[in-house]
């Protein structure tokens, strides 16, 4: 007998509607499954995706969730009554909301974000807020006052960051879909590195609100899911922005859905490739390559057009450039310098060099990235899509990153291990992340799509298509 994890979340929702699966059910079957597998209460036995289970919160909101299907109401969203969770960097009001960092252990808002109360709206119901690591800073996710985001595939290898435990819960069937983040890989490395699909929207597609606090315009909130319909109507629901926000993408036109556009059929596409990044020092490992490539000949078996780009986008000096500006974010962190001595070494590093800077540095690389992103825009705008690897490497054993030293030599490892991801948060175009190839040993290894700016449609179009020529739903980690 089929399961309700096992189906996709939009499948769930149309079982809610038709009352053959109930809301409340629902969310006690996913609440058993979070303390059976999770196990947020013993951080050494479980996968560590869960910092906080909201059950009784989530119980009330499943009662609402029933009566509105009860009562006939017509206007329930395409994903009314689905458990979900938020990661632990969102604003959630009257829910302890870390940061992943000890120094905000008691922090409780009193407001949510934006994108939160627009998940609420479309009748989504958080069972929790899911595992970050410090400030969201690393590729990887090991905070200080929890155990490792472990990765399903394989529980001795990390899931990724910062998203790692959102990741680490929708491939494990802890919930079908989650809330992510990615300012500067965060949604795109954990979804590759969990065999699910996530998507970076464009900068400006979602509000930033209330605070908008990312002044460097990096970071974006975006969906993780197990299928490219389910991320779909999750993007629907979180899309939109609100009065004040600093970016906007143009919405879809009138009556369309972001859901629609994975049925949209598609064309030849012309479709530009790289494989070497021209980050300093990183070498792709053979599985990556062979992932890269198999996802190429994928694209055209299905009839796309794809020639490699003549030259990789990163240089030197624009990995010191992004280097300047993730730095300065260390400089916004919500604390005092009184508890600076309590962040990680990684974070007091960020930090430490953040306020080094002047201000004529801080601008100069603010500037330089503004350039660089205009001019590689500009050279690949005769491509609808760019497909590189997500990671130069397969997932990382727990404890990998500070294996040469705490702070900048961890630092160091992450360039080389997330050396794709970042230029996209640069440029604000969409990317997804699409889990088409698995190692030997089982491990998943991502791709990553790119469109032009403001174009996720092509990209979930595309993405659908690669979905149903090489399904992947049927993939289930050992934990499963």
């Amino acid at each position: 007998m089929t399961q309700p994890h096992e189906l996709p979340a939009l499948e769930q929702a149309a079982a809610i509607r038709e009352r053959a699966l109930s809301p409340v059910e629902l969310v006690e079957h996913y609440l058993d499954r979070i303390t059976a597998i999770d196990r947020p209460d013993d951080a050494s036995a479980g996968l560590g995706a869960f910092f906080t289970v909201t059950g009784d919160q989530a119980r009330g909101q499943a009662a609402d969730a029933e009566r509105a299907v009860l009562a006939e109401d017509d206007d329930l969203s395409p994903l009314h009554g689905i458990p979900t969770a938020l990661k632990d960097l969102n604003l959630t009001a009257g829910v302890a909301t870390t940061f992943g960092s000890v120094t905000m252990h008691d922090f409780v808002p009193d407001v949510s974000d934006v994108v939160v109360d627009k998940l609420r709206a479309a009748g989504t119901i958080s069972l929790g807020k899911t595992a970050t690591p410090e400030f969201g800073f690393p590729c990887y996710t090991e905070p200080a006052f929890a155990g490792p985001a472990r990765n399903p595939w394989d529980v001795e290898r990390l899931s990724g960051g910062s998203s790692g435990g959102a990741a680490t819960a929708v491939a494990a069937g802890l919930v079908p879909i989650a809330l992510g983040s990615d300012g500067g890989g965060s949604i795109r490395i954990p979804a590759n590195c969990c065999g699910i699909f996530g998507i970076k929207p464009s900068r400006g597609r979602i509000s930033s609100g209330p605070l908008g606090a990312d002044t460097t315009g990096l970071s974006v909130n975006g969906p993780l899911a197990r299928t490219v319909r389910d991320a779909a109507a999750m993007l629907d629901a979180m899309a939109g922005m609100v009065q004040g926000d600093p970016y906007w993408a143009p919405p879809l036109l009138d009556g369309e859905t972001f859901l629609a556009c994975a049925d949209r059929s598609l064309g030849r596409l012309r479709i530009g490739r790289y494989l070497e990044s021209g980050m300093p020092g990183a070498a792709v490992e053979a599985e990556v390559e062979r992932a890269w490539a198999a996802t190429s000949a994928l694209l055209e078996s299905l009839g796309h057009e794809v020639e490699d780009l003549p030259t990789p986008p990163l240089t030197a000096k624009v990995v010191d450039d992004f280097e300047t500006v993730w730095c300065l974010s260390g400089t916004t962190l919500p604390i005092s310098d009184s508890q600076a001595g309590d962040l990680q070494p990684l974070t007091a590093y960020l930090r430490d060099r953040g306020m080094r800077l002047s201000a004529k540095q801080a601008m100069d690389a603010l500037y330089a990235l503004r350039i660089f992103a205009r001019k590689w825009v500009e050279e690949t705008a005769g491509y609808e899509v760019v497909l590189a690897p997500v990671c130069s490497m397969t997932p990382r054993p727990i404890g990998w990153f500070g294996q040469d030293g705490a702070g900048a030599p961890d630092f160091e490892r992450q360039k080389r291990y997330a050396a794709y991801t970042a230029v996209y948060n640069v440029t604000g175009q969409p990317a997804v992340s699409v889990p088409l190839y698995w190692t030997e040993d089982g491990l998943p290894i991502g791709s990553m799509l790119v469109g032009r700016p403001s174009d996720e449609a092509t990209l979930i179009a595309l993405s659908a298509q690669l979905e149903e020529a090489q399904p992947w739903l049927e993939r289930r980690p050992p934990v499963w």
